[in-house]
């Protein structure tokens, strides 16, 4: 039996909002609420939803893109954080020259453990897949056997994946962090800890070397006692669990550099319970410039990240591939920038 096809109106019916909704957040047009955006796909995913910002194709189409579609897989809805919003409209914005639409897969833990392809997803409609969030080792190597032109935004660590047949694109997350704590020290902050999953993914990773290797530079050795390296599905958002595992740090040092700036938020928020000032006492830094690093009190130094930019080299980097699959594949680092706010004002900026 053929299934049946999913219309703008079965998801407006089943979520009881108007048809246009849908379209808007479907489309990325008009004026909605995040929630109800991220509401409207979530729900046209688990539908069976494909035309996501379905744009015609026009006559400057090339013929090496058979389908006009491109596969996005994502372990978590990228439209929920400020970074993947701006990366999937310049990303969109790229590939809607060529007439190409996206359609979006989320990959659940059942399809992670036992390493299947969404039910939906045939391998030979798509010209090419971009993976978001998609940072098990396993199911990586399972995505590139597909032998389809694949981009990783972000991936597991490269050391522990040597063998990863995709291109990948990062930021620049080593000189961004070696520069961030190379001017910690250069203000006589040496004793600097760091705080996150360091073989969570590629950028954390590479974040942790950044740190480590401007301590080593500057001929200090970095202590582990004064780092929070917990797996990243521990509860780095519970400030409460945090305090317990500051407690047990033998001592506080005079600066936390976070992988991200989730984490240097919950910190901030679990050092002002435990009583000490940002920045008089401790200085935190975080890395992303999200929306929250703005309004929180103190404003975090953060590293910011051109996403809109990013999506855009993305889309140029997998086109690419898609044209020339038996090119090398690339690693490409998008330029990023040191944000210096309130987390650190005392110090005297670069």
């Amino acid at each position: 039996m053929e299934n049946k096809k999913i219309r703008l109106q079965d998801i407006a019916d089943k979520l009881n909002i108007s048809r246009n909704t849908v379209s808007k957040a479907l489309n990325n047009t008009g004026v909605i609420s995040e929630e109800t955006k991220n509401k409207v796909l979530q729900t046209a995913i688990e539908m069976g939803y494909k035309q996501f910002s379905y744009i015609q194709a026009n006559s400057s189409s090339k013929e090496y893109l058979k389908n006009k579609e491109i596969a996005l897989f994502t372990s978590n809805m990228p439209t929920g954080s400020h970074f993947g919003s701006n990366f999937l409209s310049g990303f969109e914005k790229k590939i809607s020259t060529y007439g190409i639409k996206l359609s979006i897969y989320l990959i659940r833990d059942s399809d992670l453990q036992n390493l299947t392809l969404p039910n939906s997803f045939n391998p030979d409609l798509v010209d090419g897949i971009l993976c978001i969030e998609m940072l098990d080792k396993d199911y990586s190597n399972l995505i590139c056997s597909l032998n389809l032109p694949t981009l990783f935004v972000d991936c597991s660590p490269i050391k522990d994946n040597t063998n990863l047949a995709a291109d990948i694109i990062l930021m620049e997350n080593f000189s961004s962090v070696y520069n961030l704590t190379k001017y910690l020290l250069n203000n006589n902050i040496t004793n600097i800890g760091f705080i996150g999953d360091n073989t969570h993914c590629q950028s954390f990773y590479e974040r942790w070397q950044g740190y480590t290797t401007a301590l080593l530079d500057h001929g200090i050795p970095f202590i582990l006692d004064n780092s929070i390296l917990e797996n990243d599905k521990s509860p780095y958002g519970n400030s409460s669990w945090l305090i317990e595992k500051l407690k047990k740090l033998p001592s506080f040092p005079q600066a936390f550099v976070c992988a991200n700036d989730f984490i240097a938020i919950t910190l901030i928020n679990a050092l002002r319970e435990l009583n000490y000032s940002i920045p008089k006492d401790i200085i935190v830094c975080g890395f992303d410039d999200c929306m929250e690093s703005k309004i929180i009190d103190p404003k975090l130094t953060t590293v910011s990240i051109a996403s809109s930019e990013m999506g855009e080299s993305a889309a140029k980097i997998l086109l690419n591939r898609i044209k020339n699959v038996d090119s090398s594949f690339s690693i490409t680092h998008v330029k990023t920038s040191i944000i210096y706010r309130d987390s650190t004002n005392f110090i005297v900026y670069p």
